[in-house]
């Protein structure tokens, strides 16, 4: 990070600490600074896209995050058919999520191209790690991309596992 990027940050935390409502870590506009790895922030589920994307509600602003590391089976993408076991996949994510608070973690590239941020989640209530639940239980693939790889290997232990025990899109779709 350049020098004049890290004055410009340190200076939005500090004007954003002493004003209410304002978003130090630059989600609620492009003109605040982008937030960092290893930041987390704490939202309310407030809708479940499809097994690997929830809408979220932080601060009074709204953001639709893409759960990192995974991928489950395409259910609403445009002009593409429902795939195996993506309702399932959905369900999951909904009695998982639904309404609940989450704690976000992000990694090295907080945002994709399509302005979706990019998190861990945990849920609030019990520190479920979503993420690789849905790995695990066969739900989800594991899906990496770097630069935000944190959790690779387990992801990839855990997608072994499923698919060892069938669970799952591994005993349904192959």
């Amino acid at each position: 990070m350049s020098r004049r990027r890290l004055l410009l940050l340190l200076l939005t935390i500090a004007v954003g600490a002493g004003c209410a409502g304002s978003d130090p870590l630059g989600l609620d506009g492009p003109d605040q600074a982008e937030p960092r790895e290893g930041t987390t922030l704490t939202a309310r589920v407030i809708r479940i896209v499809d097994g690997d994307t929830i809408k979220i509600r932080r601060d009074g602003s709204r953001d639709t995050v893409r759960l990192i590391g995974i991928d489950t089976p395409e259910s609403v993408k445009p002009g593409t058919p429902v795939e195996c076991f993506a309702k399932e996949a959905s369900r999951e994510a909904t009695r998982l999520l639904d309404g609940e608070r989450v704690n976000l973690v992000l990694d090295r590239e907080p945002r994709d191209r399509y302005d979706r941020l990019l998190a861990y989640v945990y849920r609030d209530r019990d520190g479920l790690f979503v993420n690789e639940r849905l790995v695990r239980r066969g739900f989800a693939r594991t899906l990496r991309i770097a630069p935000n790889t944190r959790f690779a290997e387990r992801f990839t232990r855990a997608q072994e596992e499923a698919r060892d025990e069938r669970l799952g899109l591994w005993g349904r779709c192959e």
